[in-house]
């Protein structure tokens, strides 16, 4: 009986062993899996959009700024995001908000196998932010059709006057004999609510309205 009850034992010994293991191959997974939720839900709050557009980028906001610029580069609709057409054939703009600035550089930096630095990216956002970047394209029937053109930023019925405006003097013939401007203008931030709409008007020297960009700057990064 003795000696039954003694060969038993190592059988009990390994069950006990086993029921051991399992449990901690059962904590181990639900740990993993706790780990799994967590990383996604991080990786989640990383790659969703901004809520709005932001004239002042935080930390975290120009790192994900120079993180999709570099993952762009095999992108080819890189850009569409802050790209909206006018009121005519032609017509389109390019809103260069201090994120879309940022994300470009680093598109750029990507393209020649370079990285920005700390400095750099400091220096970039330093020089964007609390203004506006409107990049406008129009079209004319003479090289200097765009020379005097006065842009006008609107916030409902508020008017905004650019601090600083470029016209193209001598604009892009066309093959169909057009001609094609690409004008700069820039607006003070002072106002604007990153969450709202804005409209760019352009009007020649004789006060005519020649183009008009409706903005939703909370599509926008």
């Amino acid at each position: 009986m003795s000696g039954a009850a003694t060969r038993r034992r190592p059988g009990r010994k390994r069950r006990r062993k086993s029921l051991c293991y399992n449990a901690r191959v059962r904590r181990g997974s639900r740990g993993c899996a706790q780990l799994f939720v967590v990383v996604a839900g991080l990786a989640l709050a990383v790659a969703q959009p901004l809520d709005a557009m932001s004239f002042a980028l935080t930390p975290a906001e120009r790192e994900e700024a120079v993180q999709m610029g570099r993952r762009s580069t095999v992108a080819a609709e890189f850009g569409n995001e802050w790209r909206v057409a006018g009121d005519a054939p032609g017509q389109s703009l390019v809103v260069m908000t201090p994120f879309h600035r940022l994300a470009l550089a680093a598109r750029n930096s990507a393209f020649k196998g370079e990285e920005m630095s700390p400095r750099d990216v400091e220096t970039l956002v330093r020089d964007q932010e609390g203004r506006l970047v409107l990049w406008a394209t129009v079209r004319g029937t003479k090289p200097d059709f765009a020379r005097l053109y006065v842009p006008r930023l609107y916030r409902g019925e508020v008017e905004i006057k650019p601090s600083f405006a470029q016209n193209e003097r001598t604009a892009l013939r066309e093959e169909d004999g057009t001609y094609v401007a690409r004008n700069m203008y820039v607006f003070p931030a002072a106002g604007l609510d990153g969450k709202g709409r804005v409209t760019l008007v352009v009007k020649n020297a004789e006060s005519a309205q020649v183009a008009r960009f409706n903005v939703d700057l909370s599509a926008m990064r």
